[in-house]
């Protein structure tokens, strides 16, 4: 069975000594990931705007990984205000809305005061793509 490491090149990643994504085998585990475009390390202030850089971040690692969004098996939601997770569920749909993984949502403080949500998922790569 073969393992893969995947990075963004975030300095979060070398600097907390993890991946983005772990390949193992069929299986993508993807690393909790918040609204920073790490490109350019800037983050929106808006929950949904940082809903949807972070699956713009799962859908580039899944893809690194040689699966999709289609594969997603399970997402974790991680937000430390309840009442912004309202404002997430346009994002989620859009990007899991036929896809409607197993899920749960989290109420609970976040490494940096910025962050808004953190999403981690889990895919099972069934198809070639």
């Amino acid at each position: 069975m073969t393992r893969r490491l995947i990075s963004t090149g975030s300095p979060f990643e070398r600097e907390a000594a993890y991946s983005r994504a772990v390949v193992d085998g069929d299986w993508v585990f993807v690393a909790g990931t918040t609204g920073f475009d790490y490109a350019t390390m800037t983050i929106a202030d808006d929950v949904a705007l940082q809903a949807e850089q972070i699956f713009k971040t799962i859908d580039a690692a899944l893809v690194d990984a040689g699966a999709s969004m289609a594969d997603v098996v399970r997402a974790h939601y991680i937000l430390p205000d309840r009442g912004d997770w309202p404002a997430c569920w346009p994002v989620l749909r859009r990007w899991l809305g036929d896809v409607r993984p197993a899920s749960t949502m989290i109420v609970a403080g976040l490494a940096d005061p910025r962050m808004k949500i953190e999403i981690e998922v889990t895919a099972h790569k069934r198809s070639a793509v």
